[in-house]
């Protein structure tokens, strides 16, 4: 379980730093593909001295446009289910692990705030989705509380967790 309070700059960065260790040990690569985070992963990642040797790049896919260009996101889709959905942040995790070359990315879509939200899709509600190329995409729906700061720290957190179970495969 993610604590808003737990997540400041050195616990985002502890965890980039674990991340990282993990991908060298395992020669691997990875994307990002952000759109409520506006780039805030890549950014913990890049922090991190020696990322370049696996931190493959960063896409920050904030409108629906750029999501269909960048990522290959479907527009029928974006139109059927919303920008803050599963089917969504699937195909951008998808997308940016395709368009990358990368063994893993993860992607994040929500509604930070303070307005935006609806009776459906409320303000805190954060969809993210890892893709590898041994595995289906796996997608997680979170729904965090406190103000835009605190749920986009809350989203990154949950991002480099997500990024950390999956290194070990």
């Amino acid at each position: 379980m993610i604590r808003l309070d737990q997540f400041g700059d050195n616990a985002l960065r502890s965890l980039a730093e674990q991340l990282g260790e993990r991908l060298l040990a395992g020669r691997k690569r990875i994307a990002t593909a952000e759109s409520c985070t506006g780039g805030w992963v890549a950014k913990c990642l890049t922090d991190v001295p020696g990322s370049s040797r696996w931190f493959e790049r960063g896409y920050v896919t904030y409108s629906n446009l750029a999501k269909e260009q960048s990522l290959g996101v479907a527009s029928e889709v974006i139109l059927t289910f919303g920008a803050v959905s599963r089917p969504v942040v699937e195909q951008m995790a998808a997308g940016a692990l395709h368009a990358s070359g990368a063994d893993l990315a993860v992607a994040i879509t929500g509604v930070a705030g303070p307005d935006g939200g609806s009776a459906d899709k409320p303000v805190g509600l954060v969809w993210l989705a890892l893709a590898s190329r041994l595995r289906p995409p796996i997608a997680q729906c979170h729904h965090f509380e406190g103000d835009r700061e605190a749920i986009r720290r809350a989203s990154v957190a949950a991002a480099l967790q997500l990024f950390i179970g999956a290194a070990q495969v």
